[in-house]
């Protein structure tokens, strides 16, 4: 003997995984009688467990008797390419941020809704206290703006319609048509000037088809830098370029 202890395996928690490589390989359902069979499981115990991988969500039976993944497992394969996508993005968003020396925010808009995927920010600027998130006031930040600049006019109205334009500070945008008329971006750049918070300014540029989403990348920084961030432009874009292209691997 080598010494080695075989580790403590849960016979039950096997069989369930393998029932569920199963289920995976016949994405079109496979009934439960041929799930057992491959998988090399009793019938009774395969009933079993897809009653129990069904409550918790992670298979679903379909109406001609055949099981298919559940929506718990999308979910968490879903979550999962988030990961994947944020572990190959952080690095750009940093390097960005230590060459400006400023806020870096990357967001994506998803089913609808804008949703932050990763801010990076250091000792020297840190990232916007989000009082307000977001999805609520997208038409007083830059990456808001740029995100909304890029949908089509049917889903910005449907969106501007379900997020009143809430009054921020002074500089607010308030008026959907004069709204619409700074979405168009100026050399495709979206602008945030100390609109959602007095004292910070924002510039984002689009990402353009960020893993099949619409994706924007901006930096914040004191208002007094705005130049600065000005003359980044062509920084800011060939990053963008560069998580579009990353984005699209996840």
């Amino acid at each position: 003997m080598d010494g080695t202890r075989r580790p403590t395996l849960i016979a039950s928690v096997q069989r369930a995984l393998h029932l569920m490589e199963t289920v995976v390989a016949h994405p079109s359902g496979a009934p439960a009688k041929q799930l057992a069979r491959l998988a090399g499981l009793p019938l009774a115990t395969t009933y079993h467990l897809l009653r129990t991988l069904a409550y918790e969500g992670y298979v679903t039976k379909l109406p001609d008797g055949g099981w298919v993944l559940g929506e718990r497992l999308e979910g968490l394969y879903a979550q999962g390419r988030t990961q994947m996508t944020l572990a190959r993005v952080r690095p750009v968003l940093a390097a960005l941020r230590d060459e400006l020396g400023v806020a870096v925010y990357f967001a994506v808009h998803q089913e609808g809704e804008i949703r932050l995927v990763d801010v990076v920010d250091g000792p020297r600027e840190r990232r916007v206290d989000l009082y307000v998130g977001f999805d609520e006031a997208a038409h007083a930040t830059a990456i808001g703006k740029c995100l909304l600049g890029q949908l089509d006019e049917p889903a910005r109205g449907e969106y501007l319609t379900r997020h009143p334009l809430l009054d921020l500070t002074p500089h607010t945008i308030t008026d959907r048509r004069a709204l619409a008329r700074g979405l168009a971006g100026r050399d495709g750049f979206f602008y945030d000037r100390e609109e959602y918070t007095l004292g910070t300014v924002c510039v984002a540029v689009p990402v353009a088809d960020a893993g099949g989403l619409t994706g924007a990348l901006a930096v914040s920084c004191r208002a007094e830098r705005l130049p600065r961030l000005q003359g980044a432009g062509t920084r800011l874009h060939e990053t963008a370029a560069r998580l579009a292209r990353l984005a699209a691997l996840s």
